[in-house]
């Protein structure tokens, strides 16, 4: 089937600076397209001064649903005009819907996270140990994921030690919760957490320009650990490039945003599509 615009058609989008880079039109796209729905999917470059004025667009042109990116997923909530209380505990938003002129903020990360760290890396959450590099809302998404999947540890890292402090405290309620540690980048409890993680995430935007990750070597790590970096690109990540040439097992950020995305298609459409439909689209477009 072809896709054709008309006046009727509903506009859904994603806001990011950058976000020429998205590969979100092209699966949700697909997606409209094999559910016989009358929308199409464009990307916003909106900057963070511009943030403001381009969601009270929204309603003003009854644009039914954005997925929100780098850098306003923290932004952007007190903008809406309710936030699912899953997201308001991750502190972070990435998809919302235009529900009759009402914007409603969900968090799709922290599902999507955990579903392709099971499905393409294999990660087993039970009883192991992860490292989280960046104190952000994506490493929020993933803390409370962990949390719910009953990981032994988590660990925090990030540049700013008292960011990945309160990062941790917002989440420790209760005695039962696995161990939750923040460590800064240039310590020696960093450099111990890299040589016993059994999952290494990179939640922050580092690698999203081809940068390396300066801060972090793989000489130490255990041979059996998984890398996942949250960022995505066509020629594969630093940091997943450098994973590989190690033989260790590792995924970009293609699998979270199929995987997200998905949920966000459901929450937008009421729609669930096949398993594994957006990965695949994803494949096809970079084979």
């Amino acid at each position: 089937m072809i896709q054709v615009v008309t006046g009727k058609t509903a506009v859904y989008g994603v806001f990011g600076d950058p976000v020429a880079h998205s590969l979100s039109p092209l699966m949700h796209n697909a997606a409209f397209v094999h559910c016989a729905i009358d929308a199409t999917y464009v990307p916003f470059h909106v900057t963070a001064d511009e943030l403001s004025a381009a969601v009270v667009a929204l309603k003003a042109l009854n644009i039914k649903g954005i997925n929100v990116t780098i850098p306003h997923k923290e932004a952007i909530i007190p903008l809406l005009d309710h936030v699912d209380p899953a997201a308001r505990q991750i502190g972070a938003v990435n998809t919302v819907i235009n529900s009759n002129g009402r914007l409603i903020g969900y968090n799709t990360d922290s599902s999507g996270f955990i579903r392709s760290a099971h499905q393409d890396l294999g990660f087993s959450p039970p009883g192991k140990q992860v490292l989280l590099l960046g104190a952000g809302g994506a490493c929020r998404a993933a803390v409370q994921a962990l949390l719910a999947a009953g990981v032994q540890r988590i660990i925090v890292a990030n540049r700013n030690l008292q960011r990945a402090v309160n990062l941790i405290e917002s989440f420790q309620s209760d005695a039962t919760q696995p161990q939750l540690v923040a460590v800064s980048y240039q310590s020696t409890e960093f450099l111990q957490a890299v040589s016993v993680a059994d999952l290494l995430v990179n939640t922050t935007s580092v690698g999203l320009h081809g940068e390396n990750l300066n801060f972090l070597t793989l000489e130490n790590i255990k041979g059996s650990a998984l890398i996942f970096d949250m960022i995505y690109s066509k020629t594969g990540t630093a940091l997943v490039q450098a994973a590989r040439s190690r033989g260790l097992a590792s995924i970009d950020g293609l699998s979270l945003l199929a995987a997200q995305g998905e949920d966000a298609f459901n929450i937008w459409t009421g729609e669930s599509l096949p398993d594994g439909f957006m990965r695949q689209k994803l494949n096809e477009y970079l084979d």
